[in-house]
């Protein structure tokens, strides 16, 4: 399976994002650097406020050993309010520091989130009957989201870290080398299980991800609208609900086990914790009764301790952070590096579209390069005609009108449109110029004239009702308590079959395109909505260049060609009668398949008067 299609395979990301490369590590840098000046000023807010924060230590130990000893009340006052106003500066500048560490980091998640979404928009139908939906959500939420988290956790804190830990060990080591030499002996006991446990964390974390793509996928595929009523039909709701439930389980025991090693490791800490302040009491008190050191300054040193390890477990875990930054930057770069396959070539023009007509010579398709689908397709569709697909199962006749709008794209051959390349045309001015009526068609979850507005954005009222009219669905609609703004509910199930066909129809009306392909879905339906459709295909088609794909005999009387397809060969082509009498393939169909339907199907004017 090629990578970045059907299932993610986690683990691999992370081997390759483990040995972060020069390319990788630019590419990154290159969503960092709109906003340079904005990282720029955060920079300097850390700077500033790392330094600010040593002075609330350094006063504690002039009060201690200078203010109190004198009982100088002004010099007390004076250094109690500069530490206060210190205090407040620091937690402004974390206030602002904060606020800009969100603001940069929600603004590259924006663009990231942005281009992610527009290049799925350009990826071809292949790449989505591949992919799992699942996949897809959680690399455009959780995975970027996770982009937002690094921001903060690694880049801030590592220039909040490094900051602190530099300008602390200064100061430590100006007010007693000896004493400042023991405190930076301590830090090994802080960074070697720090790198242990963050390795530990890391490899739950990476299972736990793939739990979260899990129940991404159930998720999507067992409460769509599809899903559900599969899943009632079959009833199968006891099975989903096991399997949602065993994987949400293994989430949660991974998230359990992470949480203990990290409860583990803050025990360990605590206690390195504790005992770096004792040293500093005992070797402290050493160096005060030998007089090298003052009360106050042993009170600093203790004070002073905590910016000094806090920094160095957070550092010590970067390398950590990193790697998850370059496993989670690799997950996303590998969806946008996925070949879109279809895109407007170099000097695509705008099609110009004067009469219609399409032209298939000699196309091959596959959709696996091993299994091809279409052998040499050959054949014209001509202005103001109909054109019908005729063929068993498998045939090809879905894969051919896919080829037109360029859904797929051919493996050999040409397709043109007035004698226009489609492949030399953009995809844009092609599509404007297709209207397609699905054999299932969708509708979102919102009002019928948002719905049909979807193909005109600025029809008017009178252009809806017009589309609507011609399509023979308007009566149904001002019947409707809500009329226009009646809701549809998800994919229009509160719509009948019929009803939704027709308003699809109405749609397609409403784009007004010169090309039209339809995928008669009326095979389903009972003779009074088939004759609807029947009948609003009348205006549909006028004046068009058509493609049916045809299942009722009322479509294939209706058709001025038809064509004939066998195995993703064209076996034959001609008139109703001509292809009768030639008594090949499509003989066989019409004994089997069309002489059984009702002829009072295929003149919707015997049903709707």
């Amino acid at each position: 399976m090629p990578y970045g299609l059907g299932r993610v395979r986690f683990m691999d990301d992370d081997e390759q994002a483990s040995k972060p490369s020069w390319s990788l590590f630019s590419r990154i840098l290159a969503y960092f650097k709109p906003y340079r000046w904005p990282l720029a000023l955060a920079v300097f807010i850390i700077l500033f406020q790392t330094s600010l924060s040593l002075v609330p230590p350094l006063v504690l130990r002039s009060i201690i050993d200078e203010a109190l000893p004198t009982k100088d009340l002004g010099l007390l006052g004076l250094l109690v309010g500069g530490s206060i106003l210190a205090t407040v500066g620091i937690n402004l500048l974390q206030v602002g520091q904060s606020y800009l560490n969100q603001w940069i980091a929600k603004h590259i998640v924006f663009n990231l989130k942005n281009t992610l979404y527009h290049h799925l928009q350009g990826m071809s139908m292949r790449y989505f009957t591949t992919a799992k939906p699942g996949d897809i959500l959680t690399r455009l939420s959780s995975d970027v989201d996770g982009i937002q988290d690094i921001f903060n956790s690694t880049v801030v804190n590592a220039l909040n870290s490094g900051f602190t830990l530099f300008t602390t060990a200064i100061v430590l080591m100006l007010m007693n080398w000896k004493l400042g030499l023991l405190s930076l002996a301590v830090l090994p006991l802080f960074i070697l299980p720090t790198r242990k446990v963050g390795k530990a964390r890391w490899k739950i974390a990476q299972k736990s991800q793939e739990k979260v793509s899990e129940l991404h996928q159930i998720i999507s595929e067992t409460l769509g609208i599809s899903g559900v009523l599969l899943m009632k039909i079959f009833t199968k709701e006891a099975d989903h609900r096991r399997e949602f439930e065993t994987t949400h389980q293994e989430l949660i025991k991974l998230q359990l086990k992470e949480t203990l090693v990290g409860r583990w490791f803050m025990m360990t800490i605590q206690i390195f914790m504790t005992i770096g302040p004792m040293l500093v009491y005992l070797y402290g008190g050493y160096l005060m009764i030998q007089g090298e050191l003052t009360v106050g300054a042993i009170v600093a040193f203790v004070a002073l301790l905590n910016r000094l390890y806090g920094p160095v477990t957070q550092l010590s875990n970067i390398h950590i952070e990193v790697t998850r930054s370059f496993a989670l930057f690799g997950r996303i770069f590998d969806l946008l590096d996925a070949d879109q396959e279809i895109t407007d070539a170099p000097q695509a023009h705008e099609l110009r579209v004067n009469d219609g007509r399409i032209v298939f010579e000699n196309v091959h398709f596959a959709y696996q390069l091993e299994t091809e689908i279409l052998h040499g397709i050959s054949l014209t569709c001509e202005p103001n005609t109909v054109t019908a697909l005729v063929g068993p199962s498998g045939a090809g006749k879905s894969t051919i009108t896919n080829l037109i709008p360029r859904l797929y794209e051919i493996q050999s051959g040409t397709l043109t449109i007035d004698g226009q390349n489609i492949q030399a045309v953009t995809l844009n001015s092609l599509r404007r110029n297709i209207g397609i009526v699905p054999q299932e068609p969708y509708l979102f979850n919102a009002t019928i004239a948002e719905n049909l507005r979807y193909a005109k954005s600025d029809a008017s009222d009178a252009e809806m009702i017009a589309a609507c009219t011609a399509a023979y669905i308007h009566d149904f609609i001002i019947s409707l308590p809500e009329g226009y703004n009646t809701l549809v509910g998800n994919r229009g199930i509160k719509l009948s079959g019929g009803e939704k066909q027709r308003l699809s129809i109405a749609r397609v009306i409403l784009k007004n395109p010169k090309i039209i392909i339809f995928d008669e879905a009326t095979s389903s339906l009972d003779s009074l909505s088939e004759a609807y459709i029947q009948k609003a295909m009348g205006p549909l088609l006028e004046g068009r260049t058509a493609l049916i794909i045809a299942h009722r005999l009322s479509t294939v009387l209706r058709a001025d060609r038809l064509i004939v397809l066998d195995k993703g060969d064209l076996v034959e082509s001609g008139t109703h009668n001509d292809l009768l009498n030639h008594k090949g393939l499509y003989a066989q169909l019409y004994a089997t398949q069309f002489l059984t339907q009702e002829e009072t199907q295929s003149n919707p004017d015997t049903v709707i008067k």
